[in-house]
């Protein structure tokens, strides 16, 4: 497996892998902003020869933050090393940019999920901590917790 920065094809790799995960990218209008969204953001594949396990993109929101906007690594390929590897190479190149810090939103753990707990877990294992939850930001049926990770 290896790390590469995307240059062209941004969404339709972002829409290749978000329909290969239903249970966290199942809004429709939300999948075609993140597709949409991702054309213009620094976004890193994880390959194995050809074959696309997952992606991360990247959003500034300022000289010392990047978030995590999207992510998603295909059910085959969870827990094999590839989100790590996303990861660490969001990092690196937030680092690259100045940046102090690395954030990404998530389900917050008041509204209960197992799958959403484990992506929680994912995170907290890669050393962010919860930062703030903001019950209200995407909907009260859908309250989101910020994490966050000093580089």
């Amino acid at each position: 497996m290896h790390i590469e920065e995307v240059t062209t094809g941004k969404g339709a790799l972002c829409a290749e892998v978000l329909a290969t995960l239903p249970h966290w990218f199942g809004i429709p209008e939300s999948n075609a902003a993140y597709v949409r969204d991702v054309e213009a953001m620094p976004t890193f594949a994880a390959r194995d020869g050809m074959d696309t396990l997952g992606f991360l993109s990247l959003k500034r929101h300022n000289p010392h933050t990047f978030e995590i906007h999207v992510m998603g690594v295909k059910p085959a390929h969870h827990r094999h090393g590839a989100g790590r590897a996303l990861v660490d190479a969001a990092a690196s190149y937030a680092r690259q940019h100045g940046a102090k810090f690395l954030t990404v939103k998530t389900l917050s753990a008041t509204m209960p999920d197992e799958g959403y707990a484990k992506t929680r877990a994912f995170y907290l294992g890669l050393g962010f901590l919860e930062l703030e939850e903001f019950p209200t930001l995407w909907s009260p049926d859908n309250p989101a917790l910020m994490l966050i990770k000093v580089l």
